[in-house]
């Protein structure tokens, strides 16, 4: 069996994003030695353990929106780092929360998770009170009224889509001076003929372009860029990731 079933199966993490997370984090032993491949097979009689400080965050994401929140600055302060605390955030591409789950950590008033999956996010974060929860729904169908109220913040996340098609989403949940942090992941930004075996976009060049790519598209639907940065964390298959800043004008 998978050891990322097993570890879900035993009760040792609350659902098999978490399990992953848990697995690549080396915070998993299976009979006395770390694993760090979710796929490793094992088995009903394996001795798996928990080992050395458990992750922060219900999925990695939480730590490249954590590097993102202390490296940005907002106005003309040149002390780095955003607060959010008392803020209304959407998290759009929210998967199992580990963008939401560092939102709440540092103090958002509530957070919108929306996804057009079901049942990923952590139940953790599904029970908070902070959060609501909207599964199964398309960003690119996201309005306001689904939400009723404007945010302060908008972080997002999503994969096999270019999120070009959302940045004109994202700065109608916003009112002027909202914050907007976005993922870049460059395979869903690149052309094809930039992605290489396995997925990975190898060439720097092709990732500047599919970077600045992203960074026009948000400037054009309102929003000016604060920063780049790249992810402390790279992608679940090995890409090069960044995190911009914009605040819409």
């Amino acid at each position: 069996m998978r050891l990322d079933v097993e570890v879900y199966r035993r009760g040792i993490a609350e659902s098999r994003s978490r399990a992953r997370a848990l697995i690549e984090a080396g915070s998993i032993s299976v009979n006395g030695v770390v694993v760090t491949k979710p796929a490793f097979e094992c088995g009903e009689n394996d001795r798996i353990e928990l080992v050395g400080a458990p992750i922060e965050y219900v999925s990695r994401g939480g730590y490249k929106l954590a590097a993102a929140l202390d490296e940005f600055s907002l106005g003309d302060t040149e002390s780095p780092g955003i607060d959010v605390a008392g803020m209304v955030a959407a998290d759009i591409g929210a998967s199992t929360g580990g963008f939401t789950d560092c939102l709440l950590k540092r103090g958002a008033k509530k957070v919108y998770a929306i996804d057009s999956g079901r049942g990923q996010l952590a139940e953790r974060l599904r029970s908070d009170v902070r959060v609501v929860s909207l599964e199964g729904v398309n960003a690119r169908n996201l309005t306001l009224d689904m939400l009723g109220e404007r945010c302060d913040i908008v972080v997002m996340d999503v994969s096999f889509i270019s999120q070009t098609k959302l940045h004109g989403t994202a700065a109608s949940l916003l009112s002027a001076g909202g914050i907007f942090i976005s993922l870049i992941k460059p395979q869903f930004e690149a052309g094809r003929e930039n992605i290489g075996k396995g997925g990975i976009v190898k060439d720097e060049r092709a990732r500047e372009l599919a970077v600045d790519t992203v960074v026009r598209s948000a400037e054009s639907s309102g929003f000016t860029c604060r920063g780049i940065i790249q992810s402390p964390i790279t992608g679940g298959d090995g890409n090069v990731e960044y995190l911009a800043c914009f605040i819409l004008r």
